[in-house]
């Protein structure tokens, strides 16, 4: 009997789980047995497995053979285990020492020339390697500079089976990859390009420097989809632990965009008004998939024509805007990823959608009322901001006075208010005003009730509900932050309350 060793990495939502792959060969008719629940790609990677063995010149064992994934009873999915079955075969055909492959981890898929092809979820793979204290990690030389990340273990890249089984047969040393320094991303979308609409481009910059999400509705051309595509920029560039983040979604996604191993930049997600609940928050039959939801997190997810999304797909919204995680549950098992994104809802205010607004309109009020009812009322609730853009007029698209405000003058006001609202949060573990449980808000950081006399009286007449009116005083205080003020006043508060009723502004 022989028997050999190693490890790879399962994932399970956006977390890595060590996988120790056993190999035994035993006398009997020549079989593979593959055990420890491996789905259809895992099995099918037996096939690969032999034909990558075979033509990289080895043998593959003729005896039974008896592959073993632990722990038994987490489910293995993906053909990122191709790299360390083969090895494992090799180590116990005695082709390879077993003494160096027992504590090495080894991702990859494997075609059938014995090529290393890249894979998804390296960077979530490589950080669980590092903490369940693996210090080498042999990964596809396509997936290199996305292992290197991780801080505190050797990546060693590789491209065929055959260079790994020279390296570790001592023929052909792997060198430590070294991770090349990466380009700066491009600059995105101006704010400078939006004409007019100063409620809008004061609703993202309030959205930005808040954290809170935003609805935006006028008739076509008004500049709801130019305003929401600015909107990340005005964000601060990721710090190190949410663009690790983000990578890590971005990697078991297969977004991860080519040359940039490491995501620095708030991501923007805007999927189609046909997009299905699992494209929206994840999901799918096989492995699950992060949604745009997900791939938004620490980012923007804009809904174009939110009301001709299924009703059903936008309420599975609530929970997880709440939550800022959403766990997506399966009958061989479940995930959970991340997703705390601003959301930013765009519709036109009838379905004819006349460029011209309401004088145009050719909508009866009940077709009206039937078209903005499809977005739900508890969803609604939850969004901070809700502005109506008034058609461009001609005064400001051709005889304007000025070019508008860009995205760096006005990203450089929502940093000073961000820092404002995190040294006001020092000790509590938040940053934003969004994130501030309205009891917190209320006995922490009292606002004066001759400000809040208007919150109150719309929360009387039933205009507000309570989570509305602390939804408000979340927003006074991010207006505040932007004023300079040290507590919301008046002014404050009743500019939240009009963002809140969605008040027509010029």
């Amino acid at each position: 009997m022989a028997l050999a060793r190693t490890w790879s990495v399962g994932l399970a939502g956006v977390q890595g789980a060590m996988v120790e792959v056993e190999v035994d060969l035993a006398a009997g008719v020549p079989t593979v047995a593959l055990v420890g629940l491996p789905d259809a790609v895992v099995r099918q990677s037996v096939d690969r497995v032999r034909a990558a063995v075979v033509n990289t010149g080895h043998e593959f064992p003729l005896r039974r053979v008896t592959i073993g994934l632990s722990p038994a009873a987490m489910p293995k999915q993906g053909s990122g285990f191709d790299l360390a079955l083969a090895v494992a075969v090799l180590a116990a055909a005695k082709v390879l020492p077993a003494g160096r492959v027992r504590d090495l981890v080894l991702l990859g898929e494997l075609g059938l020339d014995g090529s290393l092809r890249a894979v998804r979820g390296v960077l979530p793979a490589v950080l669980a390697a590092a903490r369940a204290g693996h210090r080498q990690v042999v990964v596809p030389r396509d997936n290199a500079d996305e292992a290197g990340l991780v801080e505190g273990i050797e990546v060693l890249a590789a491209g065929s089976l055959g260079q790994v089984v020279a390296h570790l047969a001592g023929r052909g040393p792997l060198t430590p990859h070294e991770r090349a320094a990466a380009s700066p991303p491009p600059p995105g979308p101006d704010l400078a390009d939006v004409v007019g609409q100063a409620a809008g481009r004061r609703a993202v910059e309030v959205a930005a420097a808040g954290g809170h999400h935003v609805f935006l509705t006028g008739p076509p051309g008004a500049g709801k989809t130019m305003l929401a595509e600015r909107l990340p920029g005005l964000l601060p560039p990721l710090d190190e632990q949410a663009a690790l983040e983000v990578t890590a979604i971005a990697s078991i996604a297969g977004t991860l965009p080519p040359g940039a191993p490491l995501v620095t930049r708030p991501t923007f997600e805007a999927p189609h008004h046909s997009a299905t609940m699992a494209a929206l928050v994840g999901g799918g039959s096989g492995q699950i998939r992060p949604g745009a939801l997900c791939r938004a997190h620490r980012g923007v997810l804009f809904l174009d024509e939110a009301p001709e999304f299924p009703r059903s797909v936008l309420d599975t919204l609530r929970q997880p805007l709440e939550r800022g995680s959403v766990t997506i549950h399966r009958a061989n098992g479940s995930a959970t990823f991340p997703c705390q994104a601003q959301l930013v809802l765009a519709a036109n205010p009838c379905p004819c959608a006349s460029a011209a607004g309401d004088t145009a309109c050719t909508c009866s009020p009940l077709e009206r009322r039937r078209y903005q009812s499809r977005l739900s009322g508890p969803l609604l609730d939850r969004i901070d901001l809700r502005v109506t853009l008034p058609p461009v007029t001609r005064a400001a698209w051709l005889d304007g006075t000025g070019r508008p405000e860009s995205t760096a003058v006005v990203a450089r006001r929502v940093r000073l208010a961000r820092a404002t609202a995190a040294a006001r949060m020092a000790g509590t573990g938040l940053s934003l005003n969004s994130q501030v449980p309205g009891r917190l808000l209320r006995d922490r950081w009292p606002v004066g009730r001759s400000s809040l006399a208007l919150a109150e009286r719309a929360l009387e007449r039933g205009a507000l509900s309570v989570r509305g009116f602390d939804r408000v005083l979340r927003v006074a205080w991010t207006l505040a932050d932007l004023a300079g003020a040290t507590t919301p006043g008046p002014d404050q508060v009743a500019e939240a309350l009009g963002m809140r009723l969605q008040r027509v502004a010029a």
